[in-house]
């Protein structure tokens, strides 16, 4: 029982705290630290999150874009240090809790509604 508690500790100095409400559907621009040649710079990485996974220090997203006529996903570790930034640009309605269907739709199919009930 001790070791869990100690677990927990170490997991909540970890934990971010200026992350944003994120639901399934929202619109996001998350900015991911890349290193090259030894210097380090923020790439941004916008689409639609698609999928919301575990909780606590493990919370991961799923966002899906589309570049130059390919459908690309990247999953996020929520709280991981090379995350800088998650932005939300735009508030989805989805009726439920993940939105593989989008894979297999093209062009004006994609678009999900705006909600505007949630603040952004």
């Amino acid at each position: 029982m001790k070791a869990e508690q100690i677990i927990r500790e170490l997991e909540a100095e970890q934990l971010k705290t200026d992350l944003p409400q994120i639901y399934v559907g929202d619109s996001v621009r998350v900015g991911v630290r890349i290193r090259e040649a030894g210097k380090e710079r923020t790439q941004p990485y916008e689409g639609v999150v698609i999928a919301m996974r575990n909780g606590g220090i493990n919370e991961t997203i799923t966002v899906r874009r589309v570049f130059q006529g390919v459908g690309v996903e990247r999953v996020f570790l929520v709280h991981s240090p090379r995350i800088e930034s998650i932005q939300i640009l735009r508030r989805g309605k989805a009726r439920r809790a993940k939105l593989y269907y989008l894979r297999d739709r093209v062009g004006k199919a994609t678009r999900i509604k705006q909600r505007f009930d949630r603040p952004i």
